[in-house]
């Protein structure tokens, strides 16, 4: 198997026989020498914003030049790593340069990059003048020995230090610098390496990478989330609109055979046949309520945990339901619903309990759903009482979900969502309250 090429000036160097024939010298080489060239200007920039400041006039100036020296920087360091440096900046919630300029200032990656600015401007770019110096005008100076003989005619200077007189000394001077230059080689793109190191640290600290990676991560798990509602909205449409219309139909159809047909056989299995369309209907129904209900997409979270509770068998208080509960992020109103209705199954299956009361309210930009009852306890999630699947689902909208159960009850679920409401709507205005949109619904 052939070794990885390396992606990094560091990495270059664990291949000492190959680096001379490789472009990781000359990338090092136009790291330092746009590094120097960028710390002069940015040196007389400084002076000048510093200048500003003492009026109180370039502090954010001086902030500005933070920000966009680490942006070239972070594209300069490309030069010599091939991985890209992540932004550490966050983007700001609001529109405009006033906010842009608040998120900004109480960053620590924007007080980190004034402070690269400062030693670049001071300090780097005269070492990185220095390095390219002698790695690599120093050997340029022995290796044109000869031109400068040539030029001069009679002696020639070299390096400033050494008289050359004799084409012979020349031509060994210039093979000196040649063998000097490769030797240089390796110094000089370590140096590039350890200082894109430095450069890293500061402007793209691994924290930056971290968070750009849970970023991509938590966008990602909306998208599924979405795609998860729309893909139940899509089944509960094509159920309610193609086979539940066809099975109406057919109950029609067979009542109106039955009560056409003479009696005898013939009307008892139209019967039968129609009893059991009927039936089949129901379920259906059921099950397109369990899928997605209507009164959740229709009147919103209340009024569908109000109706959820009115389906159980166990009596559930629901006057804990905000009644000003806001409509919500379709997957945050889905997510809630699933698992209220699911602990409010398995109260009915196996917790024994006379009562249970169910609570939501949203604030502080959180949903907040309680169902408690007073069985006898004891229950598990781990246990497959069906919220484990509800608690992935409520990770992805990085929500918990949290049950206390002990022997002898109560057990108490609670659960937590993030969520912004969403803004009104002339539609979802005239939505009716959570116990009349549950008897409309359930009617």
């Amino acid at each position: 198997m052939q070794p990885r090429p390396p992606r990094t000036a560091w990495q270059a160097l664990a291949h000492p026989l190959t680096l001379p024939r490789t472009c990781w010298p000359w990338r090092a080489v136009g790291y330092l020498a746009t590094g120097a060239a960028g710390g002069a200007v940015l040196l007389g920039v400084l002076v000048l914003l510093t200048g500003f400041s003492l009026l109180l006039v370039g502090l954010p100036l001086l902030l500005l030049a933070g920000v966009a020296v680490g942006a070239v920087e972070r594209w300069r360091l490309r030069l010599v790593e091939s991985d890209p440096a992540p932004d550490p900046h966050r983007v700001p919630e609001a529109p405009g340069l006033a906010a842009w300029l608040r998120l900004r200032a109480r960053e620590q990656a924007t007080w980190r990059e004034l402070a690269y600015a400062v030693l670049h401007a001071t300090v780097l770019w005269p070492l990185d003048l220095a390095v390219l110096a002698v790695g690599l005008g120093l050997p340029a100076a022995l290796a044109g020995a000869p031109l400068q003989l040539a030029a001069d005619g009679h002696e020639a200077k070299v390096a400033k230090a050494y008289l050359v007189t004799s084409y012979p000394e020349a031509f060994a001077v210039a093979l000196l610098g040649l063998l000097l230059l490769l030797l240089l080689v390796y110094p000089l793109t370590g140096y590039a390496g350890a200082r894109a190191a430095l450069a890293r640290a500061l402007l793209a600290p691994r924290e930056a990478e971290l968070r750009q990676r849970i970023g991509e991560v938590t966008a990602s798990r909306a998208r599924l989330a979405a795609a998860f509602e729309a893909e139940r909205r899509r089944i509960e449409r094509d159920l309610h609109d193609g086979a539940q219309q066809r099975l109406v139909a057919l109950t029609m159809t067979l009542g109106l055979a039955r009560y056409d047909a003479p009696p005898g056989p013939l009307a008892e299995q139209l019967a039968k046949a129609h009893t059991e369309a009927g039936q089949v209907l129901t379920e259906l129904r059921e099950l397109i309520h369990g899928i997605h209900p209507q009164v959740l997409v229709d009147y919103g979270l209340g009024a569908a945990l109000a109706d959820a509770a009115d389906r159980g068998s166990t009596p559930v208080d629901t006057s804990g339901i905000d009644a000003g509960l806001p409509r919500l992020p379709a997957p945050v109103e889905s997510a809630g619903y699933f698992v209220a209705r699911e602990a409010l199954a398995n109260i009915d299956r196996h917790s024994g309990a006379g009562r249970a009361r169910l609570t939501a309210v949203h604030a502080d930009e959180v949903l907040r759903l309680t169902v408690e009852d007073d069985g006898h306890g004891g229950a598990d999630p781990a246990g497959g009482s069906g919220l484990t699947g509800l608690a992935d689902r409520l990770a992805v909208l990085d929500g918990t979900l949290t049950i206390t159960s002990p022997p002898g009850g109560p057990t108490l679920l609670r659960v937590e969502i993030p969520c912004r409401p969403l803004p009104p709507s002339p539609e979802r205005s005239a939505s009716s309250s959570p116990r009349t949109a549950s008897s409309s619904a359930r009617d």
